[in-house]
């Protein structure tokens, strides 16, 4: 289906009691910026959830769910989270530092013999640490698999396992110094999940559910099985922009194994903002491991930082905001939550790679600005 065939249609429910007078302006204006992001030449469909500094939450949605039938986008529909997945598996491993099973600063090697043999690489300089916060200098793997958006087709029905993205990591030779600045790889959180893996003798997918999901009672969030390709529960299509025919292409069905621990979860946009809220509410983790995830360093783009899988983020407000996004064929989220309470997560379903107007990009920011300093 082409981006023209996408159709604007809002909506707006809610969780919790809801006022009147300045609210009702508050929604409309933003329904109006979920409303911006799609439409011809921007993204097929849109949904938000917005929580409170009081913990009631408003949830919208925007353009079309479905674009062979014509149906709405569902409200708090599943979807896949992309690298938002990341501040799940850094939970786990700050929950066994915590636990005196892992070491921030030990050199991964001390896990992992091995198994890390990229050209130039040292694994006995590399630290957990620098994995968490992606100044390992390792080269990403997902470079040696997607070097264009058509790549993406190539490995739709492709399972992977965590060694075999490893092995392309170690075949790599762009890395970069170890500790010599922020430079995001998704090798990073892979061999944070073999890391996790190793010291408790568990799938990590069992960790990130019976450690995060059970834990704060995630009810619509959970990690595919082996050769699950479906989005189980209400959920919006997800779309890909085929560069050899310029169409969009319904990618909602895919193997999300090359993700792993770094990108493989899917969630709501509800969930997502109740487990960062536990997270900076000190629910999932010690004080002084969540101390340790909200200690940063320079990242990009310019207003922002990384902690150990946290980005905090100015707002023009003057307040800051921590989360972290993810995009995936078919879904692009953001994602982030102040100290005050306040959350919203908000998800596209095509990456900005696939939209011909890239104005929309500056458009989501604003929302999610517009989110959490409005009042």
């Amino acid at each position: 289906m082409t981006a023209t065939a996408v159709a604007t249609a809002g909506g707006l429910a809610f969780t919790g009691s809801a006022s009147a007078g300045p609210a009702d302006t508050r929604r409309d204006t933003l329904q109006q910026g979920l409303d911006k992001l799609v439409g011809a030449d921007r993204h097929p469909g849109a949904l938000v959830a917005v929580r409170d500094r009081h913990g009631r939450t408003q949830h919208y949605t925007a353009g079309t769910g479905d674009l062979r039938t014509g149906e709405r986008v569902p409200v708090n529909g599943k979807v896949r989270i992309g690298s938002a997945s990341k501040m799940f598996a850094s939970v786990v491993i700050l929950q066994l530092v915590g636990e005196g099973k892992v070491k921030l600063d030990a050199p991964i090697e001390t896990y992992l013999p091995g198994l890390v043999r990229a050209e130039g690489v040292d694994a006995t300089k590399i630290t957990v640490r620098q994995l968490l916060q992606h100044n390992s200098g390792l080269p990403d793997y997902t470079d040696a698999m997607f070097s264009s958006m058509a790549d993406f087709f190539s490995y739709r029905h492709v399972y992977l396992e965590p060694r075999e993205l490893l092995d392309l990591a170690n075949a790599r030779t762009e890395g970069r110094p170890t500790g010599g600045g922020w430079s995001y790889s998704n090798t990073n959180y892979l061999l944070a999940g073999l890391i996790a893996q190793r010291v408790t003798g568990r799938p990590f997918n069992e960790l990130v559910t019976s450690r995060v999901i059970e834990r704060i009672g995630l009810r619509d969030t959970y990690v595919p099985g082996v050769g699950d390709k479906q989005i189980r529960g209400r959920h919006p299509h997800g779309y890909q922009r085929d560069p050899a025919t310029d169409k969009l292409v319904d990618f909602t069905t895919m193997d999300p194994s090359w993700g792993w621990a770094a990108g493989q979860l899917i969630s709501t946009p509800g969930d997502l903002n109740t487990f960062v809220r536990a997270l900076l509410d000190g629910k999932l983790l010690r004080p002084a491991q969540l101390a340790e995830m909200r200690t940063t360093i320079t990242a990009y783009p310019a207003g922002q930082s990384y902690g150990l899988g946290l980005f905090r983020t100015e707002l023009s407000c003057g307040a800051v905001a921590w989360g972290h996004g993810g995009d995936i064929p078919g879904y692009s989220t953001a994602n982030a939550a102040t100290d005050d309470g306040r959350a919203v997560t908000v998800v596209v379903t095509s990456l900005n790679g696939s939209v011909k107007d890239e104005s929309v990009g500056a458009d989501r920011a604003a929302l999610v600005d517009a989110a959490l300093c409005g009042r």
